[in-house]
């Protein structure tokens, strides 16, 4: 993979771009090919969600991914090639669609700058196979943005992937990238302080009785086999008198959970699944690889003192300690069969602002030879979205859910060309279809859960999203 450092902010301008494309184009020419050039560049500070609202379009594909506490954001829209595709063998297709892609990506820019070069953009639905012919988003999806605009640490990457071939002209290439840099540094400030509160024409309620009555029937199956855990989720639905607004929406989100990662995806068909997700399925920085236990939960107190009564409660539970130990136990055994050394760090609390959960980060040096795609295909799903044992607990959840999952509980995320990445689990979600929404939400029911207070928890979950949707 060949790059070229970027010698000013301005190298749109400069000539050293131009001649790199044409020295692309002329290879192109003689071997009868085509060539992704990838084109990093600092500018000034822009807001990612601002350059999502103003670029996207319903018919292209795009991904938001913002961490407010982290301070990290990026926005990914329209593609230059992708990959959709359903089935058992979508990981392993996936990885080999990326490692196809960079064979012939060339870099332009500067490679030390956060977020700068290629970025694959991921999302994959909870089960390998969708089930409901109309559910709008495939099982799979992987793909290359044509602009890609990141904010890490105040410092703003504009990529533009582009394909380079015999006919392409080189000066309108150009043109374009400098009048894109000419836009976005035209965008003003979203305004981050203004809260949208959600107005609704009207909603449905969850069945609270169904619900309850499942996870009465579960415990049954728990107290009589070998399943000691499942996650069973519900649904609400919403209408509103208008269109939801995405970019509200997620602005919202982003407010009410600073130390969330607040996503969005489309289809490019019109329709968005987003949410607020306080679970990393893996990150990976320099083969460093931070993956959590996420499970347990208490809700917030309305006074710290109720607070820290609930906190201490959660931290002594004994079902709520065995529920976390589960999500531990099957990471670590996961990791160890690809040759992936975790270590388990302390326990802790993961506290929200409406829920609380026991969390342990776990970590591991990953070998050259482990794609990430192969360690999200080991983990996912891990028992905190659907239970132990793994395969005998989807089978129930098909069984006792009567939606499809979809997206919801399901890994979404980026890597690059160097095999960084993150992804994050996408629970605390809602499908966003015009003026309708469909929100998820899940509990973990293990041998002592209680029907009324698990309903309770899933209640808490979906109204946090809930109060954020306008």
């Amino acid at each position: 993979m060949t790059v070229l450092p970027c010698r000013s902010n301005s190298f749109v301008e400069h000539k050293d771009l131009y001649q790199f494309l044409l020295a692309v184009q002329e290879k192109c020419l003689k071997n009868n090919s085509r060539q992704i050039v990838s084109i990093s560049q600092e500018i000034d500070l822009v807001d990612p969600l601002v350059v999502l609202n103003k670029l996207t379009q319903v018919n292209e594909i795009n991904f938001y991914f913002e961490h407010k506490g982290k301070g990290e954001a990026i926005a990914a829209i329209d593609t230059v090639t992708k990959l959709q595709i359903d089935g058992i063998d979508r990981f392993t297709k996936a990885e080999y669609f990326i490692k196809s892609c960079l064979k012939n990506i060339i870099n332009f820019g500067n490679a030390n700058q956060p977020f700068s070069g290629p970025h694959f953009f991921c999302y994959f639905s909870f089960f390998d196979q969708n089930t409901e012919a109309d559910y709008p988003f495939p099982s799979a999806t992987v793909f290359l943005p044509r602009w890609q605009v990141a904010v890490k640490n105040q410092r703003c990457i504009l990529v533009t992937n582009t394909i380079i071939n015999g006919g392409v002209n080189i000066q309108r290439v150009l043109q374009t990238v400098r009048g894109k840099i000419q836009f976005l540094q035209s965008l003003e400030d979203y305004p981050k302080t203004d809260y949208f509160p959600a107005k609704f024409r009207q909603k449905s309620v969850t069945n609270a009785t169904q619900f309850k009555r499942s996870v009465s029937s579960v415990l049954e199956k728990i107290h009589s086999s070998h399943l000691s855990k499942i996650v069973l989720a519900d649904t609400l639905d919403v209408k509103s008198s208008s269109n939801f607004n995405l970019f509200k929406s997620l602005n919202n989100l982003r407010q009410i959970h600073p130390n969330c990662y607040i996503f969005s995806t489309s289809n490019g068909k019109g329709q968005n699944f987003i949410g607020a997700s306080p679970e990393r399925l893996i990150s990976i920085n320099n083969q460093q690889l931070i993956t959590d236990a996420l499970a347990g939960s208490a809700p917030r107190g309305k006074t710290p003192a109720e607070d820290a009564a609930n906190a201490n409660r959660l931290l002594n539970s004994e079902k709520e300690r065995h529920e976390h130990l589960l999500v531990i136990d099957f990471i670590t055994q996961r990791l160890s069969q690809l040759g992936v050394l975790p270590q388990v760090l302390a326990p802790r609390l993961r506290q929200l602002s409406n829920i609380q959960h026991l969390w342990t980060p776990i970590s591991a040096i990953v070998p050259d030879n482990v794609h990430p795609l192969k360690i999200v295909a080991q983990l996912h799903p891990t028992p905190a979205v659907a239970g132990a044992a793994r395969d005998v607990a989807c089978a129930e959840i098909r069984r006792y859910e009567s939606f499809e999952r979809g997206l919801y509980a399901a890994p979404l995320g980026w890597i690059d060309s160097e095999g960084n990445c993150e992804f994050i689990v996408g629970i605390r979600s809602a499908l966003i279809d015009g003026d309708r929404a469909r929100l998820y939400a899940g509990a973990g029911i293990v041998a002592g859960s209680d029907p009324d207070k698990e309903f309770a928890e899933v209640q808490l979950k979906l109204q946090a999203l809930l109060k954020a949707l306008v």
